[in-house]
């Protein structure tokens, strides 16, 4: 049963060109963080790159604990596509979603969207995570890559999860 859930976390409900700026890149960093110390390493480098040192770092640790405890206390792992597929998951859409509200101040709304994807007792936690990142990508000049602008060649979802 919890294999089957997790599949469907990882049934495309879109393309990752219909999110906007903030989501998209929220994606594509959760999609980079699972990928291992490379990845990690690589959204660390684009924050800094964005944000500047102090404020990149800080929006780094910001999302390595978001992800964290996702990873800790979830209902199930987050499942995800590879970094470079142009469709977007459910998770990821969830993900994704969960930042942009807690960005836009809908406190009541992200802690909800935050107990689909964790435990209750964590979602506090998780939705103020989730709106210090989301403020933090606002700040940047964010826009998608050419990967995703609809000509990139299909790839299919990654087997690994959130973990």
């Amino acid at each position: 049963m919890r294999q089957a859930q997790a599949k469907r976390g990882s049934t495309p409900v879109g393309f990752m060109a219909e999110l906007e700026a903030v989501g998209a890149a929220s994606v594509i960093y959760l999609r980079l963080w699972c990928d291992g110390p490379d990845g990690q390493a690589s959204v660390s480098d684009d924050l800094a790159m964005g944000l500047g040192l102090d404020r990149g770092e800080k929006a780094f640790q910001s999302f390595a604990d978001l992800c964290r405890l996702c990873a800790q206390h979830g209902r199930r792992p987050l499942m995800r596509h590879a970094i470079n597929c142009k469709c977007l998951g459910a998770d990821e859409a969830c993900f994704a979603n969960f930042i942009e509200t807690a960005t836009q101040g809908e406190q009541e709304d992200a802690m909800l969207i935050a107990t689909l994807m964790v435990r209750a007792d964590v979602a506090p936690m998780v939705t103020s995570l989730a709106a210090e990142v989301g403020n933090a990508l606002s700040h940047m000049n964010l826009r998608a890559p050419q990967s995703f602008d609809g000509n990139a060649p299909a790839f299919y979802p990654a087997s690994t999860t959130l973990h």
